[in-house]
């Protein structure tokens, strides 16, 4: 399985297996991403990657041609 490097806000990196859960690949690099209603529509885990906003509770670590994915924590003001 294809493998990609992330590189977490607090400047850890860690290897994902692609089509892993957002949540699962955070959880075991020790980054808490806030959640709310874990189905999408409330927004309270949404994280940017490589400059895209995702829903982390919804959606999984993509491919990426360079092999490397920069997330940022999205910051709302009513979570």
């Amino acid at each position: 399985m294809k493998q990609v490097q992330i590189h977490w806000p607090d400047g850890l990196n860690t290897q994902v297996t692609c089509g892993t859960a957002w949540l699962a690949a955070a959880r075991a690099a020790g980054v808490t991403i806030p959640t709310g209603c874990l189905g999408g529509s409330c927004g309270a885990c949404e994280i940017d990657v490589n400059g895209t906003t995702v829903r982390a509770c919804i959606a999984t670590v993509p491919a990426s041609r360079s092999g490397a994915l920069n997330v940022e924590l999205a910051s709302d003001p009513y979570w």
